[in-house]
């Protein structure tokens, strides 16, 4: 059978036709505008400057509710740092109204509000000195002596800690000036820590701890200036205020975290040198030495000092089973490892087993 095909224009009309509406159809930039669309009431804009002033000069105000609640969390930051739990110093970071006032130090300096200013300025001093004041009072009457992880943590800062508080300003002078993402303030609160740091330096003083002190308070320095730093770069990177106005401010805030990077730069290559030692000291005593064969390690510490690094040893092992020729041998190799002077401390917790047979 023959089929006979014969040209008809219309057809290649119709066809023509529906090849255009195969395309409009698969217009992909016209359906992303059309469906991401430009809805108005969706797009995300900045608050105005009236709006964001009033609620930054609230935030500044020295009430009975900010001292009301920041007393309480210096309480409640005070006993999870002596108690030891994460959980409830971060509950203690989530309810503090000191971020507010901070903010708003960043805040004046890009605006050049100096009344803003010493307004936020008088806040904070007062916050951190209540604070301080209250761990101390709580730590004298507690009479705790021990200090656990949750407070070392916070008492040899890093430039890591600089990285955070930087990132943490960012973010804590940005989420001021959405309402779509105003819930992520807390989040902010958790990261930068400004309690914590204060109750620690209280602890220090209770206990008469004066380089915990000095310690805690140096973390609450760097991450105070870098939030109120990086908080104005925020501000006038979005318009609020000028360069002009704001370059006095940020200058003192850019000497001060310089002054501030000296003993962070320290603490940093002391933790770097810690952290390696140590690792190297662990596997040569694992694995390259019989000394320990018979021992139970429970710790094995690296503290830099001038000249030399002190390595203490605690291990759980059978009465006069570790010599002094041994331990001497050993400091001798971990000189040589590490090309650095050792002394070696080893604390040898006499163990006894006691077994009990089958009958």
């Amino acid at each position: 059978m023959t089929i006979l095909l014969t040209y008809n224009p219309r057809y290649l009309t119709r066809i023509k036709y529906f090849l255009r509406k195969i395309k409009r159809k698969l217009n992909l930039s016209k359906l992303w505008y059309q469906d991401n669309g430009n809805w108005h009431w969706l797009k995300e804009k900045q608050l105005p400057i009236v709006s964001l002033n009033r609620s930054l000069w609230r935030l500044s105000v020295p009430s009975f509710s900010f001292h009301f609640m920041l007393g309480l969390s210096s309480i409640i930051a005070t006993l999870g740092l002596l108690a030891n739990s994460a959980a409830v110093i971060i509950g203690a970071m989530i309810i503090a109204p000191l971020m507010g006032p901070i903010v708003g130090m960043a805040y004046s300096i890009a605006m050049g509000n100096r009344k803003l200013l010493r307004r936020s300025s008088f806040t904070v001093l007062k916050g951190t000195i209540l604070t301080i004041a209250v761990a101390w009072v709580a730590t004298s009457i507690i009479g705790l002596e021990t200090v656990d992880t949750e407070i070392m943590a916070r008492v040899k800062p890093t430039l890591i800690d600089f990285g955070i508080a930087m990132a943490a300003g960012a973010a804590g002078a940005f989420a001021n000036t959405r309402r779509s993402i105003s819930s992520a303030l807390p989040g902010v609160a958790i990261a930068v820590a400004l309690v914590p740091p204060l109750g620690v330096v209280g602890i220090g003083l209770g206990q008469g701890e004066g380089s915990i002190a000095f310690g805690a308070l140096l973390l609450f320095l760097t991450n105070l200036i870098c939030i109120v730093f990086f908080g104005s770069l925020v501000f006038l990177f979005q318009s609020y205020g000028n360069i002009e106005r704001a370059k006095k401010g940020l200058a003192l805030s850019t000497a001060v975290m310089f002054c501030l990077g000296i003993p962070l730069t320290i603490s940093m290559r002391e933790l770097i040198v810690k952290k390696n030692v140590r690792y190297q000291i662990e596997d040569f005593i694992l694995y390259e030495t019989e000394t320990f064969n018979n021992a139970d390690i429970n710790f094995v510490t690296v503290t830099p000092k001038k000249g030399y690094l002190k390595v203490d040893i605690e291990v759980a092992a059978p009465i006069n089973s570790i010599s002094q020729n041994q331990i001497d041998r050993i400091k001798v190799a971990l000189s040589q490892l590490t090309d650095k002077e050792i002394y070696l401390e080893v604390e040898v917790v006499p163990m006894k087993r006691l077994i009990s047979p089958n009958s």
